[in-house]
């Protein structure tokens, strides 16, 4: 980069903006003499200022940085108060609409063969006839039960019924322990049986 030369007597100075010429070693720009030297006009504020090198603006960017980041985390939330609004009428609270309660719908019941004693079954019978779970996760009113034996893994997934007080086992899956691979249902549970 050449040095720059600033001609402050052109009468352009006094309106804010300088001359300013690149010079070769010699002090000239190119072949012309420096009093015909202006090459472009640079803003008379931004000659006074100091540029830091690019080593010294890291370390002054990355403090920066951590304290944009520092400052995102110590922000505070103000709750906002959630009175209803009084009726357009009186002075009095809106009235509240009840929810809905309705009958929960029975669900699909898996039907394959040689999963008689297991489709339709509490957790109880299912404990009876398998022991006890692996797994006993409940999601909302829906449960999920897993067993476990050498040849397989059984899940059996057990729903709310109009008919029942407690979950019945509506659905089941099978597969490998070893690599996830579906397998025969009905097979799956013989074999748990038989332990």
């Amino acid at each position: 980069m050449h040095p720059v030369s600033v001609r402050s007597d052109a009468p352009s100075a006094r309106s804010g903006v300088v001359q300013a010429a690149a010079l070769d070693r010699r002090g000239y720009a190119g072949d012309a003499a420096p009093e015909n030297t202006m090459t472009r006009q640079i803003p008379a504020n931004t000659l006074n200022a100091r540029r830091l090198p690019a080593r010294s603006r890291l370390p002054l960017a990355a403090a920066l940085t951590a304290a944009l980041a520092l400052a995102g985390c110590n922000s505070t939330v103000v709750p906002v108060a959630s009175t209803p609004r009084p009726a357009a009428g009186g002075g009095g609270l809106a009235p509240v609409r009840p929810p809905n309660r309705t009958t929960p719908r029975d669900p699909a019941f898996q039907s394959i063969p040689g999963l008689e004693d297991v489709i339709g079954a509490s957790q109880g019978q299912l404990t009876r006839l398998f022991g006890t779970p692996r797994l006993d996760v409940w999601e909302g009113d829906a449960r999920k039960l897993q067993f476990t034996g050498t040849a397989c893994l059984l899940d059996i997934y057990l729903y709310p019924t109009s008919r029942s007080r407690e979950p019945l086992a509506t659905w089941v899956d099978a597969r490998r322990g070893s690599d996830g691979q579906e397998v025969d249902r009905a097979a799956c549970v013989a074999a748990l049986k038989q332990r």
